[in-house]
């Protein structure tokens, strides 16, 4: 996981993997973006951001609400979707 987390676009192609398993498995949209919720948290607290990016989404994270955070965690889904 941990060089998965190294590269942003590394973990954007993990996290775009994962979604489509997900899809596959016949998750909606709404416990998709639940579950990238719950991951956001975890990594919130658990793992140093290892790049600008997931500094900037840290950041973002930690002055967010909680509606703002599930918000942030949808737009994630929806990026590495079009990706």
């Amino acid at each position: 996981m941990s060089n998965v987390l190294s590269n942003f676009g590394s973990w954007k192609e993990f996290l775009s993997d994962r979604v489509e398993q997900a899809k596959g498995m016949g998750m909606n949209e709404e416990t998709i973006a639940n579950l990238a919720y719950e991951i956001g948290s975890f990594l919130d607290e658990k793992v140093d951001p290892k790049n600008e990016q997931q500094r900037t989404l840290k950041e973002l994270w930690d002055v967010g609400d909680e509606s703002e955070r599930k918000t942030i965690a949808g737009m994630m889904v929806k990026l590495v979707q079009k990706s």
